[in-house]
């Protein structure tokens, strides 16, 4: 039998019915889905509803941040010895 797949979005929808009051077994009867894995979702969504409030910045973001100062640092660098080379010409 070929397994179904959920999207996020039918995940939460499913999670949040539950959360409301409406019977576990209701809602897995509802969607053919056992109690164990709405339990799962539902585990993993409580434990990770923190992420909804937190700042823009994702991990993309940080990366992008680490990537563009390295590329400020190369150019200190290359500018710094650009300028020991004309101090040492002027001396």
């Amino acid at each position: 039998m070929k397994r179904r797949q959920w999207d996020s979005k039918t995940k939460v929808k499913i999670v949040l019915e539950g959360l409301s009051g409406k019977p576990v077994g209701e809602i897995c009867n509802q969607y053919q889905l056992s109690q164990n894995q709405y339990y799962q979702w539902r585990d993993k969504f409580l434990a990770e509803a923190y992420r909804a409030f937190e700042s823009g910045r994702s991990g993309n973001e940080v990366e992008r941040l680490k990537v563009k100062t390295a590329r400020l640092q190369q150019i200190i660098e290359a500018l710094t010895v650009e300028l020991k080379k004309s101090e040492d010409e002027l001396l």
